[in-house]
């Protein structure tokens, strides 16, 4: 399988990462509702619902890495001659790796100041587990990148039919 079948998959997935918290968030605040509606609010609706509309955003932000969907000036990069075009491409990324990179770090290490905390409304569930979907989100967000590497270089080296989405 080549590198351009494993980023498809890769985006399926998160597709149906998204998709499927997308789901899970309307069905929540459909029963969040209906419950309120009938006198009966459910406790946990509102800190559920903000757990869920993060998570869609950072696993959202992943799958719009791996589509190249991000906001991006790909018209002032591509009006460069070849040479700075490339370098332009290439500090671009060393600067997207390098910040999730951070990203991934911090948000990994709170991991453990927040292993104590629980949610207010749910107990049982750990602040850590909930938080957990910045670092996760920054590594998937950084394997994107890295599979969408070679065709970035190869846009910027000005190969035809290899770019796709728009770029950083």
């Amino acid at each position: 399988m080549g590198l351009e079948a494993i980023r498809r998959r890769y985006e399926q997935a998160l597709e149906w990462v998204v998709i499927t918290l997308m789901a899970a968030l309307a069905v929540e605040v459909i029963a969040g509702v209906v419950f309120r509606s009938a006198g009966h609010s459910l406790v946990w609706y509102d800190e559920v619902a903000s757990i869920l509309l993060a998570w869609l955003t950072f696993y959202g932000s992943a799958l719009a890495a791996v589509k190249r969907a991000h906001i991006g000036c790909p018209e002032l990069v591509a009006m460069l001659p070849p040479v700075p075009r490339m370098l332009a491409r290439v500090l671009v990324e060393i600067a997207v790796i390098g910040f999730f990179l951070l990203v991934g770090w911090t948000g990994y290490t709170v991991l453990g100041v927040l292993d104590t905390d629980h949610l207010v409304s749910l107990p049982a569930i750990s602040v850590a587990w909930v938080q957990s979907v910045v670092p996760i989100s920054a590594a998937l967000i950084i394997a994107a990148e890295l599979l969408n590497l070679p065709r970035v270089l190869a846009d910027a080296n000005g190969e035809p039919g290899i770019s796709g989405g728009a770029s950083h």
